[in-house]
């Protein structure tokens, strides 16, 4: 229904290149009319251009929109209802009020991505309450809000329960500063929420009894996700309670404090469900238990997506065999299972589209995917650090790039690779548009050869013409980069570590990649000359980040005075023999000039 729907609705839009263009006129005669006698084509009228608007949903595509003339710029933001603002130091939350008046939706971002892997400090910005309080006075219709690395205290959720009381959408990701007291007043008092989305949180207080919050007469949940919540005890009763009212709900997605036993239980009052995050698969079940958490599954006959999979204990995924056949979404990224047990699962999964395994599979187990998985979109392998093990290879990685041509996104961790398996991938699989090739040990070469793995990265970008988002690692030279400025003419998102040999490399991907959207680098050479190689890129970018490479105070300073509309911050903490080389320095194009709630290790220049 959805794909039908989504069909209709494109062949609905308007192509505006092509209202732009006359069309052949007949004259009277039947002749075809000369271009110079043709009419020029009168302008669309607001009422018109405002219908077309409404078939428009992308924020792409409505920003290429605003850009076309004044008149659109404002009748596009007049009309516009759902935001994206991917920095939030970008922009002021005062502009985005002010510009678009009807907002109902709104997706924020704010940390750089980097601080996923703690590179960024904490207490470093990205507060989410200044934007509360300036949209709970102008925007208290506000039904959506999606926040991804921000901080936010449990007095900001009160504010939004209570200053937007038709929230239908809270999605939080990878945010910190909170509590559960902060979901219980979101639970207690938004009486129209629909999506409770938390992921990847760090919580300050950890408890289960939020889920009481929520009133008995709350019947509205489509979707409640904590499955990353890393709580020691759940409030079961509420949670049970919760799910035999909400008969509409879709989403469920619990944490490993659920057990196997709980699941059965919850899985009889919502056999409707899409997507579920199952919890611990954990040990202790008798077989007679496993059957009838089988019957359980094999009720749910719309599941089509499966995550969770905590603790899972030998011999436990049979019991979603009976639904395996409609899958299309698979994760099994904190499962440690081995490639026995994925060649069992994976062979009763012909629909498989997305597939997230830990390292633990081997090199055989990602065989048995490329055998039984041909439908294949988006494959994640991540490492298991607790365990010593051999984990995946090139071996692996050559199964996935001839057995499943269809691929389009791949995130591999492995210990080794050559040039010759990446160019397997290049050819086999030329939709990639993401490849991030994670080797653990930096600046590994190609373990055969011991040739730089510049070759390899060259194959992809020259193949693959759709890339969009690349990461690089191992040993590379000024000659990989040379490729990726030369071929990769779409890529927006390129990420370095541990990687590169001279300013002469990034010189090229600056000077080539005229799509790029966001650069980030870490522990690589790069120093001032090749920061200041992008001085004509970075006011058309979203952002650079460079941290624990051999730019200077200098550079930055010299960037900031040339670049005025620029924001260059820096963390400096190195202050060992005077040195003049910066920790971090971050830039991004903004239009509301120096946030004013920088910490002092923040330097802005």
């Amino acid at each position: 229904m959805k794909r039908k729907a989504a069909e209709e609705e494109q062949e609905t839009q308007v192509d505006f290149k092509a209202t732009l263009v006359v069309s052949k006129c007949k004259c009277p005669t039947g002749e075809d009319e000369s271009p110079s006698k043709v009419s020029p084509l009168l302008p669309l009228s607001d009422d018109l251009m405002e219908h077309v608007l409404k078939f428009i949903t992308d924020h792409k595509d409505r920003n290429t929109v605003s850009l076309v003339c004044k008149a659109w710029n404002a009748l596009e933001a007049s009309g516009r209802q759902r935001v994206f603002v991917g920095n939030c130091y970008a922009v002021s939350a005062q502009r985005v009020a002010q510009r678009f008046p009807r907002l109902k939706s709104l997706s924020l971002k704010g940390k750089p991505r980097f601080a996923d892997f703690d590179l960024v400090p904490r207490n470093w910005g990205a507060f989410v309450l200044p934007w509360i309080n300036v949209l709970s006075e102008s925007h208290p219709f506000l039904e959506e809000l999606r926040l991804k690395r921000m901080t936010l205290a449990d007095d900001c959720l009160e504010l939004i329960a209570s200053a937007f009381p038709q929230l239908k959408a809270l999605v939080l990701t990878s945010c910190d500063g909170f509590s559960t007291d902060g979901l219980a007043s979101i639970a207690a008092n938004c009486r129209h929420l629909r999506h409770l989305e938390l992921t990847e949180n760090i919580l300050n207080h950890k408890s289960g009894a939020w889920l009481r919050a929520f009133p008995v007469s709350c019947t509205s949940l489509v979707s409640l996700d904590f499955e990353d919540l890393d709580h020691d005890d759940i409030d079961f009763e509420a949670l049970e309670g919760l799910i035999s009212q909400c008969n509409n709900l879709r989403t469920l997605k619990l944490n490993r404090a659920v057990s196997l036993l709980q699941l059965q239980l919850l899985l009889a009052k919502c056999p409707q469900l899409i997507e579920l995050g199952t919890g611990s698969f954990s040990p202790g079940v008798s077989r007679e238990e496993q059957a009838k958490l089988g019957d359980c599954f094999g009720k749910c006959s719309q599941l089509r997506t499966l995550s969770g999979f905590w603790v899972v204990a030998p011999g436990h995924l049979s019991v979603i065999h009976p639904l395996c056949s409609n899958l299309v979404s698979l994760n099994l990224s904190y499962s440690p299972i081995c490639d026995g047990e994925l060649s069992d699962l994976v062979s009763q999964c012909p629909k498989i589209q997305k597939l997230w395994l830990m390292d633990t599979v081997e090199d055989k187990g990602l065989e048995a995917v490329a055998l039984s998985c041909k439908e294949l979109r988006d494959l994640r392998v991540y490492p298991d650090h607790t365990r010593q093990g051999q984990g995946v290879s090139e071996e692996g990685f050559i199964h996935i790039a001839e057995g499943c041509p269809n691929l389009r996104a791949i995130l591999y961790f492995c210990n080794q690779m050559t040039n010759a398996a990446v160019d397997v991938m290049a050819r086999n699989c030329t939709d990639l548009e993401s490849f991030r090739l994670c080797i653990m040990e930096p600046a590994k070469p190609d373990h055969t050869t011991n040739a730089p793995m510049d070759e390899g990265f060259g194959a992809i970008v020259r193949h693959c013409k759709a890339l969009r988002r690349l990461s690089l690692s191992g040993w590379l030279t000024d000659k990989a980069f040379e490729y990726i400025g030369q071929h990769a003419k779409k890529l927006e998102r390129l990420s370095v570590a541990f990687a590169g040999e001279s300013d002469v490399g990034l010189q090229h991907v600056l000077r080539g990649c005229l799509s790029l959207k966001k650069l980030e680098i870490r522990d690589s050479p790069f120093g001032d000359m090749a920061l200041l190689s992008g001085l004509h890129r970075y006011e058309s970018m979203r952002s650079l980040w460079m941290s624990s490479c051999s730019v200077t105070i200098t550079g930055c300073q010299w960037l900031a005075h040339h670049k005025p509309r620029l924001n260059v911050e820096v963390i400096q903490k190195r202050d060992k023999d005077n040195s003049t080389l910066v920790d971090s320095v971050y830039v991004y194009r903004s239009v509301a000039g120096h946030r004013g709630d920088r910490p002092s290790f923040v330097m802005a220049l």
